[in-house]
This record gives structure tokens, C-alpha cells and sequence, in this order.
């Protein structure tokens, strides 16, 4: 299984679009494991889709270099080539692009990044461990969360100090 191929998913929560996975009749089916966290508008419709890595750096505003080496690590599912041996990229491909860039803001070890999508291409069976792994993820972004609000709070402070500090004919 690539990292991209459909999974079948549980019923969504009521808090879920029908476009993550359930019908408009409230059933459940399946959906591609796009990762993101909305669906994205793409450039171009499915069965068009075929983007050169200059196209995807332009979308998705990673370097070539970078795109090359998410393939060498095993962070990208396997890339079509063109019968001259130029990579073809997929709507789907853009999505995952996506979904690793918010693993990245996240502060996630590439590593971990990496170990995820491994457990994507091995199936369903998995999907404990990745809910594992995103639930750990989701903790420490919390912490950084809480501690940048704290240091939110310091610097309002030291900025507000400043502010009344400076004599009534400066504020003004």
C-alpha cells in the first residue's frame, strides 16, 4: 500500500465535513489518506494532475532539493516518472506535501515523520500507532503552545513597563 491509497475510516464525528470521510446521507466510507486537514483546492482537476517538481516547488513552496531528499528517506510515497524519467507529482502528493508541512511546524523529528508514513503504506492494521504517534505530537504542541503563551505574557508585560515608563510628552 502507498502512502496515499484509500483507507477505510471509522464514522466521523459530527464535527467532521462530509468531504472527511463521511457521506451526506450520514454513512460512513472511505477516503484517501490526503492528511490534510481540510480539502485543498488544487490546480488541477484528478486524471490531469500531473505536476513537474518546478510546479510543486511553485505550490508548495519547498525546494527541489528538499522534495528529492522526502523521496530518498522514505517520506514520500513512490513518485511516477514520465517515460523520460521526469517526476510526475499527483493531486494527492500535493496533500501529503501539505499534511507534512503542518508535521513540521509542529516541531515532529523528521524521524517520527518518517515512521508514519511507513505505518500509512503498511495499512489499516496500524492505525493504533499512528493515532499514537499524532496523539504525542498533539501533546507537545500543546506544551510549546502553553509555553509561548507564557512568554506572550512576559513580553506584554516588559512592553507595557516601557510604555508607562516614558515621560507623558513621549506617549503622546
Amino acid at each position: 500500500m502507498t502512502v496515499m491509497e484509500t483507507e477505510t475510516t471509522r464514522t466521523p464525528s459530527p464535527a467532521q465535513s462530509p468531504a472527511e470521510g463521511q457521506n451526506t446521507d450520514g454513512g460512513s466510507d472511505t477516503k484517501a489518506d490526503t492528511c490534510a486537514s481540510a480539502p485543498s483546492a488544487h490546480p488541477r482537476p484528478s486524471g490531469q494532475d500531473h505536476y513537474t517538481i518546478s510546479e510543486v516547488v511553485a505550490f508548495i513552496g519547498l525546494t527541489a532539493h528538499t522534495l528529492r531528499w522526502y523521496e530518498r528517506i522514505g517520506l514520500m510515497p513512490h513518485i511516477d516518472r514520465s517515460h523520460t524519467g521526469q517526476r510526475r507529482y499527483r493531486n494527492r502528493d500535493l496533500d501529503w506535501l501539505t499534511f507534512v508541512g503542518k508535521l513540521r511546524l509542529t516541531g515532529m523529528p523528521v524521524a517520527d515523520m518518517v515512521r508514519y508514513a511507513e505505518l500509512v503504506r503498511e495499512g489499516d492494521h496500524t492505525f493504533v500507532e499512528r493515532q499514537e504517534l499524532l496523539e504525542q505530537t498533539r501533546r507537545d504542541v500543546r506544551t510549546r503552545i502553553t509555553e509561548l503563551q507564557d512568554t506572550l505574557a512576559v513580553l506584554d508585560y516588559k512592553i507595557n513597563f516601557y510604555a508607562d515608563a516614558r515621560p507623558v510628552s513621549e506617549r503622546l
